[in-house]
């Protein structure tokens, strides 16, 4: 499903990635735990060219991007095949709860709105926030703001949803909600790239457990491998800060 060959970027002469290799199969759930400053985000920013990638290759399915020589066709053919969810909710505030996710669906996909407006209900019912599809965003709480975000991403029917740190905005009782629905999603074997410190959650959800410092994969494998008995004493370090 992915294939990431060589990617590098780096922001002022500061190096971010430092030539990520890295194959996602479909249906799998991987995690990527780090230290802050790691480039755990920017590897996700730049999968879906949020960020632009300096040197390497992205392969999604059948559409490969050379970050060398990408045209803007290539790029957004690559980006419609990802679905994006953000630390900060990133919904349009002008937009109800059923207005931002049939924006995406219309704008997107070009979905025709009546049509756009009964798949993002379907959705709402999916995320547990049908009875708040009239609500704007000021009046949703942080909870209710991700799940629409993540409704939003659902929406797209992406080869690949990509998660970054979905729930480190929100207030500590509300983060069972987001990852409750983040589950669910996993039991239904969508492609998933999450970034989270939620030690918990990558220990019941993923497949796949990938260690990033200083811009490299340190370390991967199951969750068993990587939370248990890890190899690398940067990992060891990590999970002793973190758990």
């Amino acid at each position: 499903m992915l294939e990431l060959r060589n990617l590098h970027k780096a922001f002022n002469g500061q190096t971010v990635l430092d030539g990520i290799d890295l194959q996602v199969q479909q249906g799998e759930i991987v995690v990527v735990l780090g230290p802050s400053g790691s480039g755990k985000s920017t590897m996700l920013r730049c999968i879906n060219y949020l960020e632009t990638p300096d040197k390497g290759t992205i392969t999604i399915s059948d559409q490969s991007v050379d970050a060398e020589s990408a045209g803007k066709k290539e790029i957004l053919a690559l980006r419609r095949k990802t679905s994006f969810v953000f630390q900060n909710y990133a919904l349009f505030k002008n937009k109800t709860a059923l207005g931002n996710i049939t924006e995406a669906l219309t704008t997107v996909h070009g979905i025709p709105e009546q049509k756009a407006r009964k798949k993002a209900m379907t959705i709402l019912e999916d995320v547990g926030l049908a009875d708040r599809h009239d609500a704007w965003p000021s009046a949703l709480s942080g909870g209710q703001q991700q799940r629409v975000g993540i409704g939003r991403a659902m929406a797209l029917d992406a080869n690949l949803m990509l998660f970054d740190e979905p729930t480190s905005a929100l207030d500590p009782e509300k983060v069972h909600e987001v990852l409750d629905l983040m589950k669910k999603l996993a039991r239904q074997k969508r492609t998933m790239m999450v970034v989270t410190h939620e030690i918990p959650f990558a220990r019941e959800v993923a497949d796949r457990i990938i260690f990033i410092d200083g811009g490299k994969i340190v370390e991967m494998g199951t969750p068993e491998e990587i939370l248990d008995n890890p190899q690398d004493p940067r990992t060891r370090d990590f999970l002793r800060q973190v758990l």
